[in-house]
């Protein structure tokens, strides 16, 4: 057993069901700043006429915050894929830690330094943690889809009728 499964067994075993609430408020929260970044355009047109060249790049890493954020925070909420939604997110929270005081004001959906720094660490700690017992990976952990010998068609049954 790697590292990581190893981690992640930890995790399964020692999660509180009330840290699954505080899971949900992150992913909300998330969400909601993916919504503010999309309609903070300014901000990222600052940064491309500061330097032309990076055009293609600012471009990206927009849409990778907006994806991050939107995407994962609606992995984080309902539970699934929480680990890796929270490994996606960590860029874009050392990038707003980084940047929180830039004069673009790119990052200023996260306008305290201790707002950035504690959903880094909410982040961090569902990386290890996971997802806990009120979720969708907990409930398709239990649930394993059954698989049958033999399919039931709808259309032998409608041409008995």
């Amino acid at each position: 057993m790697n590292t990581l499964q190893r981690i992640e067994k930890w995790g399964d075993a020692h999660h509180p069901k009330w840290l699954s609430v505080v899971r949900m408020a992150l992913g909300c929260f998330l969400m909601y700043v993916g919504v503010l970044f999309v309609m903070n355009r300014d901000a990222l047109d600052a940064i491309i006429n500061e330097n032309p060249t990076l055009t293609a790049v600012s471009f990206g890493i927009a849409h990778y915050i907006v994806f991050a954020h939107f995407v994962g925070g609606l992995f984080i909420t309902m539970g699934l894929y929480t680990r890796l939604a929270a490994l996606l997110n960590l860029p874009v929270l050392l990038g707003a830690l980084l940047f929180v005081h830039s004069r673009t004001g790119l990052f200023q959906v996260y306008p305290v330094l201790g707002l950035s720094l504690l959903v880094l660490l909410l982040l961090a700690l569902f990386l290890v943690e996971g997802s806990g017992p009120i979720s969708v990976d907990d409930y398709m952990r239990r649930h394993p889809e059954k698989k049958h010998s033999r399919h039931y068609t709808a259309g032998v049954k409608d041409k008995e009728a």
